[in-house]
């Protein structure tokens, strides 16, 4: 199985779905990155605020956030090759940059659940 990493810009928390009217982007990034692990995907969330420690050692985030600063985050990696920067995977890149089977779309796609649902609280 593919492994993904996606090194985001600073959050107040590791995932950014916090307070009052947190973004619906990164509530449904999250969503999906809780639902597709619970389902056995390999996928590494960082975040400049958080893990500044990953961003460091991993030199081709630093250079391309050196070269072209933070709008270039996030920065979705797949097997150590860049995949995507600027923006995040729709909900359908996400199962093809993972090669996962349509028996792992139904699962994810039929679970209801969200990332802070049944204890998994993303915060």
């Amino acid at each position: 199985m593919k492994k993904m990493y996606i090194y985001e810009g600073p959050m107040c928390c590791s995932t950014g779905v916090c307070g009052p009217s947190p973004d619906e982007e990164l509530m449904r990034v999250s969503t999906m990155v809780f639902k597709l692990t619970t389902s056995g995907a390999s996928i590494e969330r960082y975040n400049l605020t958080n893990n500044t420690k990953e961003f460091v050692d991993n030199k081709t985030v630093n250079k391309l956030l050196d070269e072209k600063g933070e709008d270039v985050l996030p920065v979705v990696i797949v097997d150590d090759e860049v995949v995507m920067t600027g923006k995040y995977p729709s909900n359908e890149e996400f199962y093809e940059m993972l090669f996962l089977s349509d028996e792992a779309k139904e699962d994810t796609n039929n679970d209801d659940g969200s990332c802070c649902s049944g204890g998994g609280c993303c915060c």
